[in-house]
């Protein structure tokens, strides 16, 4: 008897080891791939904290996923982006990233893309080589650096029938969420405020405004119609109407640390919107497009974003009179016709 409980014994033992160090793996769990992701872009912080995030998941949703790959441009033009490149290369090499010469290299390497060039103007050229590759892709902001080129990068998307979609992390901050989904009715106006530091190859609020611009509508939805622009100083200050006469607005600001933040008005009350949740929220919505395909935010809605940033600037540009998001998708329009003929394969 004593034997047996002994040789009984040291089974089990062997049995603990082997799970301890990942011998026993079930049948399930062997036959799932690890998914490879490729990085465009290493001008930007983001990229070694994406990476971290997939790296070294906090819930199951972002399990199963590795960078393996990265092209290091880029912007070769913008100092505060391409001075960051030797730094952000490093730092993903030591993460076990491999560093490669091309986007057409990178795309035989992966199955999906993180399209993080810092610098908006690239990614039509960039994107359109993920979408001939058939890769699912992420696209960081800005998408673009104006609006003809946004609308061009989600019509060739949609030309490839590949998946993509493109959006700030402050959209899937707790708060924010809880707003759209419900949370105080519904909402009737809000007013929402960010860092807005401004690039001028790019449209004002496109560079760092967006962030506040995303969470005014996270909260609002889409349906702006129209909008007015003031800029003083180290002050944005963008107001659109919505329909059924719902107003929000943005304040940016300069020179100072205002965070992220806003309040929402609500049908059975108010709630704060923001603050800044980190960039996990978004990498576990990255996972989960990158498995399903299916975009978290619409085309629609990321459209209207970046038109409502556009139309701020021309209403500055005029003294603040008020500018129709249908005039500047109109022009929108028939820039991204321009920026595509003859450029999208079968």
């Amino acid at each position: 008897m004593l034997k047996q409980l002994s040789k009984f014994s040291c089974i089990l033992i062997w049995v603990t080891m082997m799970v301890a160090s990942g011998s026993f793996i079930s049948a399930d769990e062997k036959e799932t791939p690890e998914i490879r992701v490729g990085v465009i872009g290493l001008d930007t912080s983001h990229v070694p904290a994406f990476t971290k995030a997939f790296h070294h998941p906090s819930d199951d949703n972002m399990r199963g996923f590795r960078v393996v790959a990265a092209y290091p441009y880029g912007s070769r033009e913008i100092e505060s982006s391409f001075s960051r490149i030797p730094e952000y290369t490093a730092k993903v090499q030591e993460m076990g990233v491999d560093v490669v010469e091309s986007i057409d290299d990178l795309l035989g390497r992966v199955d999906c893309v993180l399209l993080e060039t810092n610098d908006g103007r690239p990614h039509l050229e960039q994107a359109l080589k993920v979408f001939a590759a058939g890769k699912p892709v992420f696209i960081d902001k800005p998408t673009g650096s104006n609006l003809g080129e946004v609308v061009a990068i989600f019509r060739a998307a949609e030309h490839y029938g590949v998946p993509m979609f493109s959006a700030s992390s402050l959209r899937f901050g707790r708060n924010t969420r809880a707003i759209r989904g419900g949370s105080i009715g519904r909402v009737l106006g809000c007013d929402t405020y960010s860092p807005c530091s401004i690039e001028p190859s790019h449209v004002d609020l496109f560079w760092y405004g967006i962030h506040g611009v995303e969470m005014l509508f996270t909260c609002m939805g889409p349906g702006c119609e129209s909008v007015q622009h003031k800029s003083l100083g180290d002050t944005e200050f963008a107001t659109g109407i919505w329909t059924e006469n719902r107003i929000g607005t943005f304040r940016g600001m300069r020179g100072n640390r205002p965070g992220y933040g806003g309040t929402a008005f609500g049908e059975t009350g108010t709630a704060p919107a923001g603050p800044y949740d980190g960039y996990e929220p978004l990498v576990a919505k990255i996972a989960q497009f990158f498995r399903d395909g299916e975009p978290p935010v619409a085309p629609e809605e990321t459209i209207q974003i970046y038109a409502f940033m556009q139309a701020a600037m021309e209403s500055k540009n005029r003294g603040g009179e008020s500018v129709t998001i249908a005039e500047v998708m109109q022009a929108a329009q028939a820039e991204a016709d321009q920026l595509l003929d003859g450029r999208l394969g079968k």
